[in-house]
């Protein structure tokens, strides 16, 4: 890729060269011809971009590269859920305590749902994909997997995942688990995650979702009454900080790094696109913001 750009430049600097005279007539010398747009460097190790309306491909840096995905796999939780026949979005879900002491176990990041309590579907969504909420997804496994013990569901649940991947073309990706800790055996690309975010994205639902920047959710206690949860901040800064953002789904983890799934829409175009293995929560999202910028541009 480097060589690519290098290259590029050389033979920019050479047109230049033989056409000073009239381009410092025209008072724009080094200026790139009109309509050139110059390829972006990212320090995150893989990265896709395509247009979400033509799905053409904008940008690419190892883009089919099997890597470690940390929470954009919970993109594909939510997909599997969305797409379960008569699906009840009001359907409330016991909070069970196994959800609970796997987050603990695992350190990892959750909505901080409280066990006995009753959370609709659509809230364990927002939980899902806001706070990044490993307890959600537990709870969403659990509820939408079939068997009759946990660890049946959970294993039925990831299996949908997989067959979910296969149907949409993603053949450089496995999931091993239902929220990103894998155990082993959990990756993805740049391009199969661009993919799977674009047809996610065909969801209403799951739309609306993942553009939200705060939610707040009151949920059915023990006894009956109703629990106003502490706020679910989204962790994808991009909504704040880069107009026409519209989603997607942060991800991290120590061999994961720093993720991100990103969409913007601006004047009826969507840019749509990945990020895998940057070097900061800030730099996943400046990285994000050079290929959207990019894309727009081209």
């Amino acid at each position: 890729m480097i060589t690519g750009i290098k290259g590029t430049r050389f033979r920019r600097a050479a047109a230049v060269t033989v056409t000073t005279g009239a381009v410092l007539a025209a008072g724009a010398f080094g200026a790139a011809p009109a309509g050139a747009v110059t390829t972006p460097t990212i320090a995150a190790a893989g990265g896709y971009v395509m247009n979400n309306g033509t799905a053409k491909t904008l940008y690419t840096k190892a883009a089919d590269t099997k890597r470690s995905t940390g929470s954009t796999t919970k993109i594909m939780t939510a997909k599997v859920v969305l797409a379960q026949p008569n699906l009840n979005l009001d359907a409330k879900v016991t909070i069970q305590k196994a959800y609970s002491d796997y987050v603990v176990a695992n350190n990892a990041s959750q909505a901080h749902l409280i066990v006995g309590d009753k959370v609709t579907v659509r809230q364990l969504l927002y939980g899902l994909m806001l706070p990044s909420g490993c307890d959600a997804a537990y709870a969403l496994a659990d509820k939408f997997g079939s068997g009759t013990t946990r660890a049946a569901r959970v294993k039925s649940f990831i299996g949908k995942m997989n067959s979910t991947a296969r149907s949409l073309g993603m053949t450089n990706t496995k999931f091993d688990s239902f929220d990103g800790i894998g155990n082993g055996s959990n990756y993805s690309t740049p391009r199969d995650l661009t993919k799977l975010a674009s047809s996610a994205m065909k969801s209403t639902t799951f739309k609306t979702v993942v553009k939200t920047k705060s939610y707040t959710a009151k949920t059915v206690t023990k006894t009956g009454s109703t629990r106003t949860m502490a706020a679910w901040p989204n962790t994808n800064t991009l909504l704040s900080s880069y107009s026409g953002a519209i989603g997607v789904k942060t991800g991290s983890g120590p061999e994961a790094k720093y993720c991100l799934v990103f969409a913007a829409t601006r004047n009826g175009k969507t840019i749509i696109g990945t990020v895998l293995a940057s070097t900061s929560i800030n730099q996943r999202a400046t990285d994000a913001t050079k290929l959207l910028n990019y894309g727009f541009a081209r």
